[in-house]
């Protein structure tokens, strides 16, 4: 009986332009003379350097580790030697430079030695770590690390795994190949995930426009010890999206601000799956990937590659033709224009695809937003394109964020709809990061907050505890007194009153100095005979003063 599909609010269909580079075998990219490896190719924490510049380097060997739990190494991705550990162009749309590890490649393409994993007598956690230093990060769009994922937390199990082999963004075809030409490997990937997860349903969503690989995928999964279900899904934009992948297949949505494991669901790109079989079976960690190369090229195709290379590399081989007017990472819809096309292939890199006036002709200028309300129809978050694009301009992000701003998937079917051709996701993307940036100056500013007002208590307690201190120390200084003899305590207590009554005389003959009279030498006859007269009336009001006073007479 076949599974009942469910439907998802909004999506487009753009034209697919598959056929331009899923009827061509894969090839191998040839090894390149320099590869430039960024350390930031997955969510979280950016890898750390475990190398040094002039190092010798093996193919697979780690030349960064993970730095936290959401993180995930890096490798070299064949070998050689390390010449570069500096900040280099990235794909990346900010067009911002990142560190980078730059080999120089030897042309052997030797291997560190490679140890399988036996999974199933494996600890959990050791073998999410394993996979974590193995470099393994989804290889779908988002590159969250797949160790993270492989968590099913608190619950201890998920018991629904979506495999995703939808592939909806127009051009892209990598997918479609590799589930043609490895499904075996994608399924022995699903078993690891299997294990981890606990899941008792296995999905695997691919939209019916690719035959080929649901045939190949079914035939695969026929041959597998447990159940897998190959499910054809319609061609719709954006379908391949992991919560629309998830609505179609299941009829469940993911609640806003929540996870699709908060439901009892996780999805994985198919690409994922292959790398965790190869790093599970056969201990080869994350190093290369298959990319499309399509557009205004000459043989549209798809290639291994590793990571690492240029992208200009790819370019040529496909046949660079005049009249290129840009590249894109990625789709036309969510893809990410690139700074130059010296920038490296990473393990987000899906897809090259070059432009050209004619493939891609320039948006009209953009003109002001008519409240059509098309982008709400076509937005398949159900969210109020119009108006986050009105909070975005504004810099009112309190108020995006009210309009559930994150909720947006940036699948540019609004700005595909949009009759003013306003670049809708480009507000979007925009008020996302000044978001981020400012949680980030507020985080740095409570850090800072809270580091002064621990040093505030740290001073305070050490005064505490000093003062503590010489309490002690006094105490037993007193306790020592009192349990000497009592000739010794008598001894004691007569010479600390003399030692009082010589202080007191010192302070009185200070007192006597300070009130004498200054400047009395070689004064004048007059001053002379004045000054002796007032210290005669001096003198006799002292005598006067040591006489008793005589008793008063009575009336």
């Amino acid at each position: 009986m076949s599974r009942t599909l469910f439907t998802f609010k909004g999506g487009v269909h753009p034209p697919e332009h598959k056929t331009e580079s899923n009827t061509q075998p894969i090839h191998s990219a040839p090894l390149p003379r320099h590869l430039v490896i960024p350390l930031s190719q997955h969510i979280g924490n950016p890898a750390k350097p475990v190398v040094n510049v002039g190092d010798l380097v093996r193919k697979g060997q780690m030349i960064a580790a993970a730095d936290g739990y959401i993180s995930a190494a890096v490798h070299a991705s064949s070998s050689g030697t390390v010449t570069a550990i500096d900040m280099q162009a990235v794909p990346h749309i900010s067009g911002l430079h990142d560190l980078c590890i730059t080999l120089e490649t030897d042309g052997r393409d030797e291997w560190i030695e490679r140890t399988p994993l036996d999974y199933l007598a494996m600890a959990p956690t050791e073998l999410r770590m394993q996979l974590r230093d193995m470099g393994l990060a989804g290889l779908g769009g988002a590159v969250f690390p797949s160790a993270v994922k492989l968590d099913p937390g608190a619950a201890h199990l998920c018991p629904t795994l979506i495999i995703n082999g939808g592939e909806c963004e127009p051009w892209i075809t990598c997918d479609d190949l590799l589930m043609r030409h490895h499904a075996a490997d994608i399924l022995q990937g699903v078993a690891v995930m299997r294990h981890l997860l606990g899941s008792t349903e296995i999905l695997v969503g691919i939209e019916d426009n690719k035959p080929e690989a649901i045939a190949a995928m079914q035939a695969a999964a026929a041959r597998m010890d447990f159940a897998v279900e190959i499910v054809p899904v319609p061609a719709h934009y954006p379908g391949g999206g992991a919560k629309q992948m998830i609505q179609v297949l299941t009829g469940k949505e993911v609640p806003s601000g929540k996870l699709s494991t908060d439901i009892g669901i996780q999805v994985f790109n198919v690409g994922t799956a292959h790398a965790l079989a190869r790093a599970v079976h056969h201990g080869e960690p994350l190093i290369s990937r298959l990319v499309t190369v399509t557009g205004h090229v000459q043989r549209p195709q798809n290639f291994e590659v590793l990571i690492g290379t240029p992208m200009r590399t790819l370019i040529t081989l496909a046949g660079e033709r005049d009249g290129t007017t840009g590249v894109l990472m990625g789709g036309p819809m969510m893809g990410v224009p690139m700074p130059s096309l010296d920038v490296p292939v990473v393990k987000a890199t899906n897809c090259v695809l070059v432009k050209s006036a004619e493939l891609f002709p320039p948006l009209p200028r953009a003109m002001p937003c008519i409240r059509c309300t098309r982008c709400a129809d076509a937005c398949p978050a159900e969210l109020q394109p119009q108006e986050l694009f009105r909070f975005a301009k504004a810099g009112d992000f309190g108020r995006a964020q009210e309009y559930h701003l994150f909720d947006c998937i940036e699948c540019g079917c609004c700005s595909y709809v949009c009759p003013s051709h306003i670049p809708l996701v480009d507000y979007y993307r925009y008020a996302k990061s000044e978001i981020w940036a400012r949680e980030k100056e507020k985080r740095a500013s409570d850090l800072a907050r809270e580091r002064h007002e621990f040093r505030q208590f740290r001073i305070e307690r050490e005064k505490k505890e000093k003062a503590e201190k010489l309490a002690a120390k006094a105490q037993a200084k007193r306790t020592e007194l009192s349990a000497a003899p009592a000739e010794n305590a008598a001894t004691s207590e007569a010479d600390a009153k003399k030692a009082l009554i010589a202080a007191a005389m010192a302070r009185a003959q200070a007192r006597k100095a300070e009130a004498a009279p200054k400047n009395t030498d070689n004064v004048s006859p007059e001053t002379q005979r004045e000054i002796e007269e007032i210290e005669a009336r001096r003198a006799k009001i002292r005598e006067l003063a040591r006489k008793p006073l005589e008793p008063k007479e009575k009336n």
